[in-house]
């Protein structure tokens, strides 16, 4: 048995664990209080990734997942379809760049057939709305075949630093990662990064694609011969300013993100005018600041169509500023706004108790719906109540369908 085979037979038995525990559980029990669904209007989301999770890996995973949240009157789901320098749909565009059409695991547990298009048709059956989440946007492993094969294509920090420690919340292992990022300046890089959203939006039958927080640039990045280049021919030769916090760098790299954006956005709606943009940033202080993601400026130029806030607090006050920000409100004031809720993560679980709260906290602030961090911590093992409880208990949150809110 080989080294992949191996790999794989370990990852079917990790698998087997989960799933037995998150989706052969006792059936739902849903509470059906008197309520017109025809009266409401909320976008009930969770977020499908690969990352310490299982559930796209094995077919009948899938459907049963469906099944379970369509019974739960869930109508949206963000699947990736982007991560780690692989695609998780069979895309020509990756074929070409990478030398792999689809993330390999993936490609193995399926025999070869497209994820996306089972994800796409089986949810349609069960009248949930898909949005592809492009979960790590710039954001590329540093020793990934991408990095290795298009070294131009990446930002680097000074002293040709050329990768930073990200260690997402969801990981499996308690390790760090070096992660590299994609320049959003690089006129090659928009290219692949628009053909893999337009290739989505042109072949499969989705209602909008997804960007989120690490479609930006770490602010200590940027100083790379392309960029520093660029900058010089726009400020009389002028070097970039050693302080990487410096108001007029970031501001003059945050408005280059923002005619990316700007180019995302104006690409998809000629393929598809009805797709929804869909972004889900962290608050307008923080990506402004340490990822140069001015989101509020976007939503001003009209670039986004739907905003999924994360807001992963367990402190009360704490959520409640960041869903008050007038950042969020002026959002409010002119697109759907959804609150990102965290359901816990391999680490650090949430007490169902507390989803519930947050989730009045949202509804009682008139927001347009809510979207749960991660599928496999809704109901799954890693819970501190049982499978049957924490499912209960999103019963009574979501106790009657609802119509997926529309575009403005």
């Amino acid at each position: 048995m080989n080294r992949f085979a191996r790999r794989c037979l370990f990852y079917l038995l990790y698998l087997g664990l989960i799933l037995n525990l998150t989706v052969f559980s006792l059936p739902v029990v849903v509470n059906t209080q008197s309520i017109n669904s025809a009266e409401i209007a909320e976008i009930r989301g969770v977020w499908l990734t690969n990352v310490a999770s299982g559930v796209l890996f094995v077919p009948w995973g899938i459907n049963r997942a469906l099944n379970q949240l369509s019974r739960l009157n869930f109508n949206t789901i963000y699947p990736v379809v982007w991560n780690r320098g692989y695609t998780f749909y069979k895309s020509i565009v990756a074929q070409q760049i990478t030398g792999s059409d689809s993330q390999p695991l993936l490609k193995f547990m399926h025999g070869g057939r497209d994820v996306l298009t089972s994800l796409v048709k089986l949810s349609q059956a069960k009248n949930l709305s898909v949005i592809p989440w492009f979960e790590y946007g710039l954001m590329i492993p540093h020793n990934s075949q991408l990095a290795k094969s298009y070294p131009h294509w990446l930002t680097i920090g000074q002293s040709g630093i050329k990768s930073i420690k990200e260690t997402p919340p969801e990981e499996i292992n308690n390790g760090v990662n070096k992660v590299a990022w994609l320049n959003p300046l690089h006129p090659q890089v928009q290219d692949f990064i628009k053909a893999l959203i337009l290739e989505i939006v042109s072949n499969y039958n989705v209602d909008g694609i997804q960007l989120d927080d690490h479609f930006a640039m770490p602010v200590q990045f940027g100083y790379d011969a392309f960029t520093v280049n660029v900058y010089q021919q726009e400020h009389q030769g002028k070097s970039p300013p050693t302080d990487c916090f410096n108001p007029e760098w970031m501001r003059w790299r945050a408005d280059k993100i923002t005619d990316f954006m700007a180019e995302i956005y104006q690409a998809v709606k000629a393929v598809k005018p009805n797709a929804k943009i869909s972004l889900s940033p962290n608050s307008q202080a923080f990506a402004y600041k340490y990822y140069l993601q001015d989101w509020e400026s976007w939503v001003k130029k009209g670039l986004v169509d739907e905003l999924i806030l994360q807001v992963y607090r367990d402190d009360p006050d704490s959520f409640m500023a960041e869903i008050s920000a007038p950042a969020v409100q002026f959002a409010l004031s002119q697109i759907p706004v959804v609150i990102g809720i965290s359901t816990g993560t391999l680490r650090d679980s949430v007490e169902i108790a507390q989803i519930k709260e947050q989730v009045r906290m949202v509804r009682d602030r008139h927001f347009d719906g809510i979207s749960f961090f991660y599928w496999e911590s809704l109901w799954g093992y890693i819970a501190p109540e049982s499978p049957k409880q924490r499912r209960q208990g999103f019963s009574e949150i979501f106790n009657a369908t609802a119509k997926k809110s529309l575009l403005p």
